[in-house]
């Protein structure tokens, strides 16, 4: 039985995965976000938009400087296991495979869903929606594990056609609103904000933005089935952050042009397409948002279904001779992937009762399971920043030094942002009705539960 991974992958679509799976729906969304927080002040939130793009050109960095150096069959679990030793490796893997890459992927899979049934007038809430949802998953699976190379020419196409709407709003939108004034009316409200409010406004549409630019970090997983993965993985990690960054910015500051700040505020992205193109283009718009979706489902379900593969291949967790099979005719390790598709619909199933029932089944443990999570795998970057700079930081100041401490500085930042969006504003809120609610708390409750249970596969003397 063979159990290598053949290197399959190219640059172009390493690049892809790392744009198109960064790029889904929440830039659609966060834009307007950004816009209510700051209240309509456009340099504000353009400089949010930078800080969170720096935040993650900071880790892609530092990430692509780890990729010059170690390879083996998951980027981010190899440079865990270089720098922190094999357990550490061992818990980053076993918490991605069964928190952060299901929880992302179950969620992408609604909100395809959603955007699919409210083309028709149908409910987000839905058992309708919940249903495609499931199917959604399921088609995105057998995408992956019947035909590998497949996804990954779908993961190239998605990422183009998900560029279009974003590359003609940032291009025709300001075009116009430079021609009608738009664009210089909407900078004119740089002083909306009330004075001594800029930096509060400014620290929480950076929170907003950090959401919008995750998972970039999930493009590592193909590191052991991608060609001249020492070349290409840092290349696609810098190349692909910076696409991100620019088009991001680019169309927040194409929506001022295509429709008022007040608009924009209270209706969205789809006022400044309808604005723009008229109905026609907000109907074209819906459905561009839909394929934008499968293409970021599609690139995290290619992680989802190799995670417990990388456990595997250091003959760790369950059964691992049985994981780390490899199908000889599609080079995919299928137990991996069906594992994969089973905790994907465990999360699914876990989304909707907390998040979407009017009384969320699950509690006080119900909480945002495509957001939470990065909250850890930032703060498992720390000690690997840490370490590396111990283990190489006299062969380069710059490289390894000073760049992994500015990584351990974002790294923080986001933890702390992601800790002040979903649990201290939360409290704060909950407080002033006289309840309690700090779903931070929960969420780590849960996150130690799996760790412990990982802890009973992890074997001490059991190395390849």
């Amino acid at each position: 039985m063979n159990n290598k991974l053949e290197r399959k992958f190219g640059l172009t679509t390493a690049i892809c995965m790392v744009v198109g799976i960064v790029i889904g729906s929440g830039v659609f969304f966060k834009a307007q976000s950004v816009l209510d927080i700051t209240e309509g002040n456009m340099p504000l939130g353009i400089i949010a938009w930078l800080i969170g793009g720096l935040a993650m050109i900071l880790c892609a960095l530092n990430l692509a400087n780890l990729g010059s150096h170690y390879e083996k069959v998951n980027g981010l679990v190899d440079y865990a296991e270089a720098t922190m030793g094999k357990k550490y490796a061992y818990y980053v893997a076993w918490f991605t495979t069964f928190i952060y890459l299901p929880g992302m992927t179950s969620v992408l899979a609604w909100v395809s869903a959603r955007y699919t049934v409210e083309l028709f007038g149908g409910n987000a809430k839905s058992g309708v929606c919940l249903a495609l949802s499931a199917f959604y998953l399921v088609a995105s699976y057998a995408l992956n594990a019947l035909s590998p190379k497949l996804a990954g020419k779908f993961q190239v196409s998605t990422t183009f056609i998900k560029l279009v709407p974003l590359l003609v709003m940032a291009i025709i939108g300001t075009v116009i609103g430079l021609i009608n004034g738009t664009t210089i009316e909407s900078f004119k409200t740089a002083n909306v904000v009330a004075e001594g409010g800029n930096m509060s406004a400014l620290f929480a549409a950076v929170v907003a933005t950090a959401f919008a630019y995750e998972g970039w970090i999930i493009a590592t997983s193909i590191n052991a089935e991608l060609k001249n993965a020492k070349r290409n993985l840092p290349i696609a990690l810098i190349a692909g952050s910076l696409i991100i960054v620019t088009v991001y910015i680019t169309y927040y500051i194409g929506l001022a042009g295509a429709a008022p700040i007040d608009i924009l505020q209270t209706q969205g992205a789809p006022a400044a397409f309808k604005k723009l193109f008229g109905n026609v283009g907000g109907t074209a718009l819906s459905v561009l948002i839909v394929i934008s979706c499968f293409g970021t489902l599609n690139g995290i379900m290619l992680a989802a279904t190799r995670a417990l593969y990388a456990v595997a291949a250091r003959n760790q967790g369950p059964h691992p001779e049985i994981i780390r099979e490899i199908s000889p005719t599609t080079n995919m390790p299928y137990n991996s992937a069906t594992v994969g598709v089973l905790a994907c619909g465990f999360w699914l199933f876990y989304f909707y009762g907390a998040n979407l029932m009017k009384t969320p089944l699950f509690g006080l443990f119900s909480f945002d399971s495509s957001e939470l999570p990065i909250i850890t795998i930032y703060g498992f970057y720390i000690p690997v920043f840490i370490m590396f700079i111990k283990k190489h930081g006299k062969e380069n100041v710059l490289k390894n030094i000073i760049l992994p401490i500015l990584g351990i500085a974002a790294s923080i930042f986001m933890v702390f942002a992601a800790i002040y969006a979903h649990g201290i504003q939360p409290y704060l809120n909950a407080k002033a009705n006289g309840s309690f609610s700090f779903p931070v708390i929960f969420y780590l409750i849960v996150f130690v539960v799996v760790l412990v249970i990982g802890s009973f596969f992890y074997k001490k003397d059991n190395e390849l």
